[in-house]
């Protein structure tokens, strides 16, 4: 198991062995005492897990006052996976990693508290399975322009398919973050 620091070092893609035979393949998702080790530490309270189409885009989303730390992972499928810092004060406030993540590598990524998240999803169907830190919160959620020009975000899709809620979200700056 490998544990790969991003351009924004506390975004870890987790490169989990995956055990192959002629029977098919087993791979560990989560262990505690391991992840911990490859600098993962966190205590999950939630799993979710969502069913998306080719061009489905779910993001930019956050939550202010309980943030939402998660291990995100793709068990059908492909995605371009996002996180944006949002955290004060960081060196990296406002940037942005991207990761194609596929079920077939099994690689998963950790996007710890403090981040906005979203994918789009590039096959015809994609799975995806993420632990959180905290319970979604509604009222506490926060869901920025998935093309806002201030975070430049290369998307690989240019018509996403978007909620009403995620179409109608605000800019960085109008959701009342400072501009990076």
């Amino acid at each position: 198991m490998r544990f790969v620091r991003t351009a924004i070092p506390d975004v870890v893609r987790v490169e989990p062995d995956v055990h192959r035979d002629g029977r098919g393949w087993f791979v560990e998702t989560w262990s505690a005492e391991r992840y911990r080790a490859g600098g993962v530490d966190a205590t999950f309270v939630q799993d979710n897990r969502s069913r998306s189409v080719r061009g489905t885009l779910r993001g930019l989303h956050a939550q202010r006052r309980r943030p939402q730390g998660k291990l995100v992972q793709v068990v059908l499928g492909e995605i371009f996976d996002v996180a944006v810092d949002l955290r004060p004060g960081s060196p990296t406030y406002g940037r942005h990693v991207a990761e194609h993540l596929r079920a077939e590598t099994a690689h998963q990524l950790w996007i710890p508290e403090g981040f906005a998240h979203g994918f789009v999803v590039l096959s015809d169907v994609a799975e995806v399975e993420y632990k959180v830190t905290a319970p979604w919160d509604p009222a506490d959620e926060v869901r920025i322009r998935w093309d806002d020009p201030d975070l430049a975000v290369a998307w690989p899709v240019a018509s996403p398919s978007l909620s009403p809620k995620d179409a109608a979200a605000p800019t960085l700056r109008d959701a009342g973050y400072p501009p990076p």
